[in-house]
């Protein structure tokens, strides 16, 4: 079974948020694949990972870049992985029939939006159903704080 974090973004933007978790995961040694809902949400953070700190490189491409195979970060709203990544990065309410086939997955939604947390709590239970190793991470003074899990 794998790993699944919920990260209830309260406090910053999931664009504030994902460049920090992809640079971690990048020094950790992984592969990541971020799934988003559509191929314009793909693209608009393809895009803004190029841009969002000039004097930081995150290595990333998406469908428009091609040669998934060599990217450590792909970015699609298809249910592949090209790439051959070992976490799964779920944004804008995305989900995934291959949760088991990865060693980490990271939901990230938007605790200020009501749906979002409410299709979180369920993909949480269908998780807690499938066997996952589930936590809950929730953005405190400091930085992220475990609360449940």
């Amino acid at each position: 079974m794998s790993e699944v974090r919920f990260y209830h973004l309260e406090r910053q933007s999931l664009e504030q948020v994902l460049p920090a978790l992809l640079g971690k995961a990048l020094e950790n040694g992984h592969r990541i694949l971020v799934k988003t809902p559509d191929d314009h949400m793909a693209e608009r953070l393809n895009d803004y990972l190029w841009t969002y700190n000039p004097n930081s490189f995150l290595p990333h491409g998406s469908k428009k870049d091609g040669h998934a195979e060599l990217q450590p970060i792909w970015l699609t709203s298809d249910d592949e992985n090209p790439n051959s990544a070992d976490v799964l990065i779920l944004t804008g309410g995305a989900t995934s029939e291959n949760i088991g086939t990865y060693g980490l997955c990271c939901e990230l939604f938007n605790g200020l939006d009501e749906t979002a947390v409410s299709q979180a709590r369920a993909r949480w239970k269908a998780y807690q159903d499938q066997g996952h190793d589930i936590t809950y991470w929730q953005q405190g003074n400091k930085g992220w704080e475990q609360k449940a899990g």
